[in-house]
């Protein structure tokens, strides 16, 4: 394992992925759900399986940016007794994978621990980013110096109702930028509201940063489809509702799951009409 000393910061390992020449491709999984033990093993199998970046949500009893899926994930995490300070000790046993990771977490956690602390725990366990969706970035200037200080990146979140004034604000921001595709909740969508597009396009033209798209973005096709306009997409609840329905082989639904959605998109880079593999 390579020491800390040589380790490429953490923003540098964010920006490397979307240099790679392919669509982006960032699951979530709530950590502790469907165990925290088995994490590790769910990280090495997303970065098998074609993942790009990991992105582990901290359970949080408030999760208000989250759908059912992933509120229910976060409950079922707490009552199994999992704490922050378990959450770091289980990324820090996958820092030998090699696949840059981003938390994300609610302001709360952050504050309780000293935003200080908490960005030295985190960094310390392997963190490369943080994504905070109850901050606004107006008030994240003391924690984005401070991550960007650390040598992580706060991750900007735009939605279809950002401001062109807030579009501008996050431009100074690095790493990418977490383009929130529906007014609303995360959660699998039956199909791809168009407008989701021309938000995606919004945001390019609007923004230097790479753009990854998430919420809403539930099987391969629609996935695929985001990857024509965006730099990336996030897979959140399609995954995590997978790992609820086989809580006893985590580590092969991440594969399956994030193997799917792979093989959409390089089918997209391609330009190839094959769309993936069936979930």
């Amino acid at each position: 394992m390579r020491s800390e000393a040589v380790r490429p910061a953490g923003g540098d390992r964010v920006a490397a992925a979307f240099r790679r020449g392919r669509p982006v491709l960032i699951p979530y999984v709530t950590a502790g759900h469907p165990r925290l033990d088995a994490l590790p093993a769910m990280i090495r199998a997303a970065r098998e399986a074609g993942a790009d970046l990991m992105e582990v949500g901290l359970p949080f009893s408030d999760p208000l940016a989250d759908g059912p899926v992933l509120q229910a994930a976060a409950a079922r995490a707490l009552a199994q007794g999992v704490t922050v300070d378990q959450v770091f000790a289980a990324l820090s046993a996958a820092r030998d994978v090699g696949l840059p990771l981003l938390l994300l977490t609610y302001v709360n956690p952050v504050l309780a621990r000293g935003p200080e602390r908490f960005l030295e725990e985190a960094r310390a366990a392997g963190v490369d980013g943080l994504i905070v969706p109850d901050l606004p970035w107006a008030e994240a200037r003391d924690l984005e110096r401070a991550a960007r200080a650390r040598g992580m990146v706060l991750v900007p979140m735009a939605a279809p109702t950002s401001t062109d004034a807030h579009l501008k604000a996050i431009r100074r921001a690095r790493g990418f930028v977490y383009g929130v595709s529906v007014t609303g909740v995360t959660g699998v969508r039956a199909t791809l509201d168009p407008a989701s597009l021309a938000f995606a396009a919004r945001l390019k033209a609007a923004l230097p940063l790479p753009v990854a798209i998430g919420f809403g973005i539930g099987t391969p096709e629609q996935a695929r489809a985001v990857a024509q306009v965006a730099d990336g997409v996030i897979v959140g609840s399609a995954l995590v509702r997978a790992l609820e329905a086989d809580p006893d082989d985590a580590p092969g639904v991440v594969r399956r799951v994030v193997g799917a959605f792979r093989t959409a998109l390089d089918a997209e880079a391609a330009g190839s009409p094959a769309a993936g593999r069936d979930l």
